[in-house]
């Protein structure tokens, strides 16, 4: 029951701010409607988005938070190689599709979900397959692409969820 109740609130206030952040409306009705449909669906789902929530939640929030602008900057360089690749005059000798396969030292599910939609929205690569047992299948537009993975990505999405 404990563990229920903390994934309610956490569901709870996660919902309640992304909602007042994203709606921008404080008026009385709208704060009162905002408030029982966060409630309705931390009730229903709490368990979906904290199903295991530990003793350095805070900890892993936070180092997921100072992740997302290092991904912003893979992000940014990875559109900049597949502009560049995309407007060289030899663009079909450069492109070199194909799958590649390689196993992970992840282990939670959290961490393999986060590491597989990183890679996903990095330009030039596409998660085919993860599965629990870290076998992940990528397609890479290229081999430069290709030989990034899983490097320095693994290792802070390892750093973040303590693996």
């Amino acid at each position: 029951m404990k563990k229920n109740l903390v994934s309610f609130i956490l569901t709870f206030l996660f919902m309640a701010i992304l909602w007042v952040v994203l709606s921008g409306k404080f008026e009385p009705l709208l704060l009162f409607l905002g408030f029982v449909s966060v409630s309705l669906v931390s009730l229903l789902c709490g368990n979906m988005l904290f199903s295991n929530p530990s003793s350095d939640y805070p900890g892993t929030f936070f180092r997921f938070i100072l992740y997302i602008p290092w991904l912003l900057l893979q992000i940014i360089l990875a559109n900049w190689h597949v502009l560049k690749l995309v407007f060289s005059p030899d663009m079909m000798d450069k492109i070199d599709p194909h799958i590649i396969v390689f196993n992970t030292r992840l282990k939670k599910d959290f961490s393999i979900l986060t590491m597989a939609n990183s890679i996903t929205l990095t330009p030039g690569t596409i998660t085919v397959t993860a599965n629990l047992d870290g076998k992940f299948r990528v397609h890479a537009i290229d081999k430069a692409c290709a030989e990034e993975l899983p490097g320095e990505m693994e290792e802070r999405v390892a750093k973040i969820f303590g693996e």
